[in-house]
C-alpha cells in the first residue's frame, strides 16, 4: 500500500531513537523509498549505518556534506510524507522558532510535504507551557503551509527511574499505520464518516447465561481499520469481542441487539456509509430470569421472541446519499438470499459468504460474493484483511457515484 512512495524519516536525539529503527524497517519492507535524516544528537544514540542497513539508502547527518548543498530544499519538497520520530522538546522549539541550523530543521523549514510529528520526552518537559505553546504554534501554521499531524505522545513508562507519564513516543506500528493513512487518504474515503458494526450481540437468559452466536468480530474490525487507513473517520460499534481497538477511531461498546440499534441510530444520521458487519442475535428470551437458573430444577424450556431487525430499521436514519452495506452469512442458496436481502432492506451492497471450514465467523479467511443491483462478483478465498480491501474497493465505486 506504500510501495514506491517516497518518505523522509527525521530522527532527533532521544532515547526513543531505537523505535525509529523499527519505523524505518517497516516502511522499507512495505516497499517505500525511505530517506533518513538524523540530527547530531540522534547519532549519539544510533549510528547512521544502522538506518542505512535498514533502508538501503544513504543517511543524511549534516548540511555540510559535499555535493548536498540544496538537498534540504529538495527533500522538503519531493517526498510524499515527512515523519519526525522522535521529535524532542528541543527540536519542537527550534521548529516553532523557525531555526534552521542543521539539515533536519532546514528541511522542515523548507517543506511542502505533509508532516507526521511524533513527540517524545519526559512528561514534565512535555507538560511545560513552553512545549505546549510551541506545539500550538506549529498547529496554527499548518493551515497556511503543508498539513501537520501531531501523533502522541503516549502515556506509559518513561526512562528508568522516571515512572509513568505522558511523553512516551507512540509505538512504531501506530506511526506506520498513520503514515499509511496519510499516504493513502483520497476520495471518496478521505474525510468521509463511516460507521462499522462488528461482533455478536448477547441476549440474557439469566445473569450468567446468554443467547449469542459464533461471530468473532474480525471481519468488522478489518473493515473498520481498512477504511480508516484510506482516510475515513470511523465509528466502530462493537459487540463483546477480544480484539484491540484499531488506531485512530472511536469504539462504542454494546451488548444487546437493542443497544446495537440505539448506537447505530445515534451515529447514522451524519454518516456517509454504514457497514453492518455485526451479527445480531435473531432471537432473545421472552423473559430474563432475575437469578441464575438452577440445573437441579430439571429440564429448561426457553420461549424466544425475535429481536429487532437493526439493518431494516436504519432506513429511517439514513442520509439519502449514504451507502449501506449488509452481510449475509448463509448455509445454502447464497446469491439468491443475498439478492432478497438487498431488495427487502434497501441496501446498496450485500457481502455474502457461505459457512465452511475456511470461511465464516470463526475462520481467519473469507470467501465472499459481492452482490449489488447490477450483479454478483465472487472474490477468491483470502484473509479477512484482504477481503476488507476488496469490499472497500466496491464501496468506493458506489460512494463516488453518489457524489
Amino acid at each position: 500500500m506504500v510501495a514506491g512512495r517516497h518518505v523522509v524519516l527525521g530522527v532527533s536525539g532521544g532515547i526513543a531513537c531505537y523505535k525509529s529503527c523499527i519505523v524505518a524497517r517497516r516502511l522499507a519492507e512495505a516497499g517505500a523509498d525511505v530517506d533518513v535524516v538524523m540530527t547530531a544528537a540522534a547519532t549519539e544514540f544510533i549510528r547512521p549505518l544502522t538506518f542505512e542497513a535498514l533502508t538501503g539508502r544513504p543517511v543524511v547527518t549534516s548540511l555540510w556534506e559535499p555535493g548536498r548543498a540544496l538537498d534540504h530544499v529538495r527533500l522538503g519538497r519531493q517526498p510524499e510524507l515527512i515523519i519526525v520520530a522522535p521529535a524532542t522538546a528541543q527540536l519542537i522549539a527550534r521548529m516553532a522558532a523557525g531555526i534552521a541550523d542543521d539539515f533536519l530543521t532546514a528541511l522542515l523549514l523548507a517543506r511542502s510535504a505533509p508532516l507526521l510529528l511524533c513527540p517524545a520526552m519526559n512528561d514534565r518537559m512535555f507538560g511545560h507551557p513552553a512545549t505546549l505553546a510551541n506545539l500550538e504554534t506549529l498547529r496554527s501554521r499548518s493551515a497556511a503551509r503543508a498539513p501537520l499531524t501531531i501523533l502522541g505522545p503516549a502515556t506509559g513508562p518513561l526512562a528508568i527511574g522516571e515512572g509513568e507519564g505522558r511523553g512516551r513516543m507512540v509505538e512504531p506500528e501506530e506511526i506506520v499505520a498513520h503514515a499509511e493513512r496519510l499516504l493513502r487518504s483520497a476520495p471518496p474515503f478521505a474525510g468521509a464518516h463511516i460507521v462499522v458494526t462488528a461482533g455478536p450481540t448477547r441476549e440474557a437468559i439469566d445473569p450468567v447465561r446468554v443467547v449469542t452466536n459464533r461471530s468473532s468480530g474480525r471481519m468488522g474490525y478489518a473493515l473498520a481499520y481498512a477504511a480508516w487507513r484510506r482516510g475515513a473517520d470511523v465509528t466502530l460499534i462493537s459487540g463483546p469481542v477480544d480484539i484491540p481497538v484499531p488506531p485512530g477511531m472511536k469504539r462504542v461498546r454494546i451488548e444487546t441487539t437493542e443497544e446495537l440499534q440505539e448506537a447505530v441510530s445515534r451515529s447514522l444520521s451524519m454518516a456517509d456509509a454504514l457497514i453492518m458487519a455485526a451479527a445480531p442475535a435473531d432471537y432473545k428470551p421472552e423473559k430474563t430470569a432475575a437469578q441464575k437458573l438452577k440445573r437441579e430444577t430439571g429440564p429448561l424450556t426457553l420461549k424466544l421472541e425475535p429481536t429487532q431487525d437493526v439493518l431494516a430499521s436504519t432506513a429511517y436514519w439514513r442520509r439519502s446519499s449514504a451507502v449501506i452495506v449488509g452481510f449475509a452469512l448463509e448455509t445454502h442458496d447464497l446469491v439468491a438470499r443475498a439478492r432478497s436481502k438487498l431488495a427487502q432492506k434497501q441496501l446498496d451492497l450485500v457481502v455474502a459468504n457461505l459457512v465452511g471450514a475456511d470461511t465464516g465467523p470463526e475462520a481467519a479467511t473469507n470467501q465472499v460474493t459481492l452482490v449489488t443491483k447490477d450483479g454478483a462478483e465472487e472474490v477468491p478465498l483470502m484473509s479477512k484483511e484482504g477481503a476488507a480491501e476488496a469490499i472497500l474497493d466496491r464501496m468506493a465505486a458506489l460512494m463516488a457515484a453518489r457524489g
